[in-house]
């Protein structure tokens, strides 16, 4: 193996030639030859390696460098993270947090360091700095009272139009479009796509959020993707993502493709599915159940319509009786007066007295002859009685002296 120290034409195996000119003139090495010599021994012989132990000091620079050093009982290890691998920290770590480091050994050659170059950085226990970075956002959202189910919204039982955040590439969206079409055909479905992993897919699903925002034409909004790893699935636990979505004016299903953990858009939004067909189950009814949910109340509302009819009836017929007798009595009563004013009557009419025996005169014009001197000796005269007339010739005319003398 050939190693170049201070030039291209300067290497071991001119080692005898170094000796000699030692033994000779002895040569003095400056300090940046010396670390460059050193660094270059490490990186050329000592391979990437995980080196465990406790976080002190972490610091993330304004470039997007991370300092830090690894500790155990006994020593110290100098470590630097560069921002490009840094940048795929869910969260930077606690002071003290027990961690695995993948990295290379080199040294700084300016400061004469020996450090570790870290490219991944792992904490140790369930969930590592991911479940740290989960628990974090999710104790500062709760704080703020977005994750509080008093602000979840209900989702409408009948949409028309449903709107859908995925990738276009993924099997969500597909399955999604087949359970509506299963269950609600008549279902309006509004597509909007976005990356949903990797970097700035956050980013890219809050933007699609947006869009349905200016347009509100969706009644209820799915976002999601299938199933994955945590790093995979890690856009739905971002920050700009939850926010978006809690700010979102309509109802959010969060439709990620997993059973056990639970994301922060599961949090926020205002129903969590745990796959993209469940949540298209959950936003749109079912066509057959919906029939039989049709059909119970169609029957339901006939029975209340013939119960009401029957009630009806019999508010008629007890009416109508009611106003049967009411009619009758008044007939009765009426009946009965018209029957004393008719006595009364009877008793004041002529006929009356006719059927008593008496007679009433007429004259030829058929005026009634109330007084003698109306009759002539000799004249005719009709007698009405009771049955009829009887005509009758005047044989002579008296005056009673009482009526004479009255008349007088």
């Amino acid at each position: 193996m050939t190693l170049d120290l201070f030039g291209a034409n300067d290497t071991w195996s001119e080692a005898p030639r170094f000796v000699a000119e030692r033994k000779a003139a002895p040569r003095a090495y400056t300090v940046s030859a010396v670390n460059a010599l050193a660094r270059r021994l490490l990186e050329g012989t000592v391979p990437p390696l995980w080196v465990a132990g406790e976080v002190t000091g972490w610091k993330r620079h304004g470039s997007g460098h991370c300092y830090f050093t690894l500790r155990d009982a006994n020593a110290r290890l100098r470590c630097v993270m560069f921002r490009t691998d840094a940048q795929r920290l869910p969260t930077d770590p606690e002071e003290g947090m027990e961690v695995r480091a993948l990295g290379t050994l080199t040294l700084y050659e300016k400061g004469g360091e020996f450090q570790l170059v870290v490219r991944e950085l792992e904490a140790q226990g369930a969930g590592g700095l991911w479940r740290l970075a989960f628990e974090r956002l999710r104790a500062r959202l709760e704080q703020e009272g977005l994750l509080a189910p008093e602000r979840k919204r209900p989702l409408p039982r009948f949409p028309a139009t449903v709107g859908v955040i995925t990738s276009p590439d993924g099997a969500a969206l597909h399955d999604i479009l087949h359970v509506i079409e299963r269950r609600a055909p008549w279902t309006r479905v509004l597509f909007c796509p976005a990356r949903v992993q990797g970097e700035g897919a956050a980013e890219d699903l809050a933007r699609a959020l947006s869009v349905f925002y200016v347009a509100p034409i969706a009644e209820v909004l799915i976002i999601g993707r299938g199933g994955g790893s945590v790093e995979d699935l890690w856009a739905f636990n971002e920050e700009v993502l939850a926010r978006a979505i809690a700010a979102s004016p309509i109802p959010v299903v969060s439709a990620v493709g997993h059973e056990i953990d639970v994301t922060i858009a599961d949090l926020v939004a205002d129903a969590r599915a745990p796959t993209p067909s469940a949540a298209a189950e959950l936003v749109v009814p079912d066509r057959l159940a919906l029939g039989r949910e049709v059909a119970i109340l169609t029957a339901r509302m006939r029975a209340a319509v013939g119960r009401r009819v029957s009630s009806a009836r019999d508010e008629v017929d007890g009416l109508r009786d009611a106003l049967n007798d009411a009619i009758g009595q008044t007939l009765r009563r009426r009946a009965e007066r018209l029957e004393v004013v008719a006595g009364r009557l009877d008793a004041l009419s002529p006929l009356a007295a006719l059927r008593r025996g008496y007679a009433v005169p007429l004259g030829e014009d058929g005026r009634i002859l109330r007084s003698a001197r109306q009759f002539e000796p000799g004249g005719r005269v009709r007698l009405r009685v009771v049955d009829g007339r009887v005509d009758c010739r005047v044989e002579g005319v008296s005056l009673e002296p009482e009526v004479r003398g009255h008349g007088a």
